[in-house]
């Protein structure tokens, strides 16, 4: 079996849009997460909603809606889709730990991957955000692709994925 190659480079080694006219459009989904560690009292106030910003958890779910819709005007090289569904979700592992989920879906001739990786970083991001007033030691970190389904290459898990 021979090795992956790199799709957006040309024989050459100049940058090109990787063509994909003759590609079927088929369903595809993608979930990606980030993790945000923070002071155990920073995270109490988030879960609480008690931050003099505002609810943190939904400025961060808009954000992160707002950043896939726009991927394709941040990553180089990425088509725009017009997606069918982005989904943030949040859960708390434990009392220093947000761990964001982006999840797109669409129906398109290409995958939604960084879609639901920029969703998830931004959400991240906008999190650090509306709390670096109370905890700037927060960190994000483990922005990883978790799981994504279409396309030639099929369904994709990662193996230590919830």
């Amino acid at each position: 079996m021979s090795s992956p190659q790199f799709t957006h480079f040309d024989e050459t080694g100049a940058s090109r849009m990787v063509d994909v006219t003759d590609k079927p459009v088929t369903r595809r989904t993608a979930r990606a997460s980030a993790l945000v560690r923070m002071q155990p009292e920073t995270l109490r106030q988030v879960r609480q909603r008690a931050l003099a910003k505002g609810d943190v958890l939904e400025v961060a779910r808009l954000a992160g809606i707002m950043a896939a819709k726009r991927t394709f005007e941040l990553i180089p090289l990425c088509h725009v889709l017009v997606l069918d569904s982005v989904t943030i979700d949040f859960e708390f592992s434990d009392e220093q730990h947000l761990r964001i989920v982006a999840e797109a879906k669409v129906e398109a001739k290409t995958g939604v991957e960084m879609e639901a990786m920029t969703a998830a970083a931004v959400a991240a991001l906008t999190v650090y955000d509306m709390c670096k007033a109370v905890d700037r030691s927060m960190v994000i970190a483990s922005i990883q692709l978790e799981e994504k389904s279409g396309g030639r290459s099929g369904l994709f898990r990662r193996e230590d994925a919830k």
